[in-house]
């Protein structure tokens, strides 16, 4: 049997993204297409925080009545003034009467979802680099306006 370290979970930050209404690309070669613009929000880190700029989107991929795949891509600007790339990829699955809700853009108890994520970060900062060269998992949910999330470094 290899000795070799359990991985641990350290927080990174939590973040409150602020969305618009969902473009409807339709239903494509793979699933349901949309698209939703990202219009801001804020990153609360331990010790530091961000904002999330507007410009980015979600893409996300209903694949059916219970899951869907979401690739977000936004940049966040710390305190600091450094600019952070992130890309997001998310799995969200839920029986299929609360998926509807969501696609129709309804509260839901967060519960009632699953909705992981694995985030990736760029930055040309040489004082965060190190976000460059780690694995970070989350965990969210998603409301009518915003999504919130919870994200951890892999350790």
């Amino acid at each position: 049997m290899l000795n070799l370290p359990t991985p641990e979970l350290n927080f990174f930050a939590d973040l409150s993204v602020r969305v618009d209404k969902p473009l409807e690309v339709g239903q494509a070669l793979h699933g349901m297409r949309r698209v939703i613009p990202i219009l801001g929000g804020e990153v609360q880190g331990q010790g530091w925080s961000a904002r999330v700029l507007p410009g980015g989107a979600d893409f996300q991929l209903i694949l059916n009545p219970r899951m869907a795949e979401l690739d977000a891509r936004y940049v966040i600007e710390t305190d600091g003034g450094d600019l952070i790339f992130v890309q997001n990829r998310a799995v969200r699955t839920a029986t299929p009467e609360v998926m509807a809700k969501l696609v129709r853009g309804e509260p839901v108890e967060p519960e009632s979802v699953y909705f992981r994520c694995s985030p990736s970060f760029e930055t040309a900062s040489n004082a965060l680099s190190w976000i460059n060269e780690r694995l970070f998992v989350g965990t969210g949910a998603r409301h009518p306006d915003r999504v919130v999330m919870r994200f951890f470094e892999v350790a």
